[in-house]
């Protein structure tokens, strides 16, 4: 079921912004892995699809969001998000803000700065951001620039705006459509996270989202009566009611075979990841410090990693499956290494270490 709500269970004709929104969000921090989440999910997009989706047709947003980190986000949902969790990732940051030198007052006014610098320049660096700031007596150094921007993301004042070559830029969010009007979006945040991860429950929405447990209790009970209860590894769980004949739904009739790239939302959205990822190879997929590595995903099970890199003839791509692969499937491993390619416009080599 997580694997359906995941849009894993079978590519789809759609465009960005829907893959997006019903996931709401991606994780952006590595803009490869960015896009090849799009990839994985969908069917006939490129990398190119997702960029224009940001910069030219501006369906979707980059910013700061879930747990404080980057996201591509539906720009119609990227005004409610950041208002329910930025001030929540900001008391989170304050104690680091003013190891920086950034007290709540310079912090207020370097914001200030850095959206009247914009409005007049338009998007650009955050190295040409730090030159103007300096100018102005507001600490830029080491991590402090990337704290001030951060910080006005937080606050809805900026987001990501064109990459300039393999260098990202910051710009104001005015011309971007507006935001949708959400009444209440605590209770929205865990409808739409139940949309794309359940089953799943509290503890998980707060890994997630980084809310706290009592925040992520609060929002699951405002929207109780829309939810159904399911037991996953003998804990409960919860799913929306709407979709309680997935329960009986037979699985994918053949084998989805995908290579999630790093950081994928399937394997971040949850307190624990033993359910997709067995706990025999956790150090494997996840080493520590927050990465989290390519994986060959077998139905909703991952069975090993994977990794790509730039040659003279496009892009080699290498599996090192945990175990043996099952029968049958070497060909779809195959086509997805090759899809990998198409989507990136490179042809792509794949060898499978051990076979």
């Amino acid at each position: 079921m997580r694997l359906r709500a995941q849009r894993l269970d079978t590519r789809a004709q759609v465009g960005v912004r829907q893959v997006v929104a019903d996931l709401c969000g991606i994780q952006a921090q590595d803009a490869v892995a960015e896009v090849l989440s799009i990839r994985v999910r969908t069917f006939g997009l490129t990398a190119r699809c997702v960029e224009d989706a940001r910069t030219v047709h501006r369906s979707v947003v980059r910013t700061w969001a879930m747990r404080g980190t980057m996201h591509l986000v539906a720009s119609e949902d990227a005004g409610w998000l950041v208002s329910l969790l930025g001030p929540v990732m900001i008391r989170k940051s304050r104690s680091r803000h003013r190891e920086l030198g950034l007290t709540e007052d310079v912090g207020a006014r370097a914001v200030g700065f850095v959206r009247d610098i914009l409005e007049a320049h338009g998007p650009m660096s955050r190295a040409e951001i730090a030159g103007r700031l300096s100018e102005k007596d507001i600490p830029v150094e080491g991590q402090a620039i990337h704290h001030i921007v951060r910080l006005a993301a937080l606050e809805g004042v900026v987001c990501f705006g064109p990459d300039d070559g393999a260098e990202r830029t910051y710009g104001l969010p005015d011309r971007w459509p507006p935001a949708r009007r959400v009444d209440d979006p605590l209770a929205e945040l865990a409808r739409r996270y139940l949309r794309a991860y359940a089953p799943a429950g509290p503890d998980d929405l707060a890994a997630w989202s980084g809310l706290p447990l009592k925040d992520a209790r609060a929002a699951f009970q405002r929207i109780v009566g829309e939810l159904v209860e399911v037991s996953v590894e003998d804990s409960p769980s919860w799913m929306p009611a709407s979709r309680a004949g997935w329960l009986d739904a037979p699985g994918p009739r053949i084998p989805a075979v995908r290579l999630l790239p790093a950081f994928d939302t399937y394997l971040l959205g949850y307190r624990e990841r033993d359910l997709g990822a067995p706990e025999a190879y956790a150090r494997r997929v996840h080493p520590g410090g927050g990465i989290i590595r390519p994986t060959l995903m077998i139905d909703g099970r991952v069975v090993g990693v994977w990794a790509r890199k730039r040659t003279r003839r496009g892009i080699s791509v290498t599996v090192t499956p945990f175990e043996d692969l099952p029968p049958g499937t070497h060909q779809a491993v195959e086509e997805e290494a090759a899809d990998v390619g198409r989507f990136l416009g490179a042809d792509a080599a794949l060898s499978i270490v051990g076979t």
